[in-house]
């Protein structure tokens, strides 16, 4: 069983520590979208421990992972020695290097959301390509837990983000939500085309794996609503941008 830090979970989320069928419908996305860029220079913004690194490396990407948080980033060392220990509001790489980068559910944890997006823009090369997922407001469920009277409360808790943004804001100070108009705002002005925006909903391992049958057939009607306006009940969201 993983041993949580609920400190750190609450600050910077759970990295993904086992590999299932969630996590492979992404990476699939991911590949997807990338195209020939997947065989180039890659940066994962917010590695974790280095899952995806992992996983595209054996895909042919020339991958550097970048993660915040000292012993994440060492741990990530195992699947790569080409981790990076920083900030992504400030990468310390140069312009116009990457033909691919990867957010996964990082910018609603970093700082500066606008200066992260913002860098990811800056060094990834014109034609590249970034692929971001992050937490979308109309999900009924805050996955990241919420203080409460100064304490922290691990878990999904129930319709937080359909409060007034002050009132889900001070239960959740920890990690932000977005609709889709916040991420149009952290784009502005930037030189980036929008190759996908849509919502997705999750894979539901856990579910699956506590209740069989079910839990697949509740994973199969929610994934078919990506195709649906119901759509906007989602996950997170799936953006891929193309430097222009």
């Amino acid at each position: 069983m993983i041993q949580r830090d609920l400190s750190k979970a609450a600050l910077r989320g759970e990295p993904s520590y086992v590999w299932r069928d969630g996590q492979q419908r992404r990476l699939d996305m991911i590949v997807k979208f990338a195209g020939e860029r997947i065989h180039g220079r890659v940066l994962e913004n917010g590695c974790g421990v280095g899952m995806y690194i992992e996983k595209l490396s054996a895909l042919g990407a020339n991958v550097i992972g970048l993660e915040y948080d000292f012993e994440r980033a060492r741990e990530a060392k195992v699947n790569s020695d080409k981790v990076i220990n920083a900030a992504g509001e400030s990468l310390p790489l140069p312009a116009l290097t990457f033909d691919l980068i990867l957010s996964h559910e990082v910018i609603e944890h970093v700082q500066s959301d606008r200066s992260a997006i913002a860098e990811m823009v800056r060094v990834l090369r014109v034609g590249g390509r970034a692929v971001i997922f992050c937490p979308n407001r109309g999900y009924p469920f805050e996955t990241h837990g919420i203080f409460r009277k100064g304490k922290y409360y691990f878990g999904n808790k129930l319709f937080v983000n359909y409060l007034p943004r002050a009132l889900r804001d001070k239960l959740a100070p920890h990690v932000r939500v977005y609709s889709r108009s916040d991420l149009q705002k952290l784009f502005e002005g930037l030189p980036v085309k929008f190759i996908e925006r849509t919502i997705i909903f999750g894979a539901y391992d856990n579910i699956i794996a506590r209740f069989g049958a079910f839990g697949k057939f509740l994973r199969a009607v929610l994934q078919f609503l990506e195709s649906t306006p119901l759509k906007i009940f989602g996950l997170s969201h799936f953006w891929v941008v193309e430097k222009v």
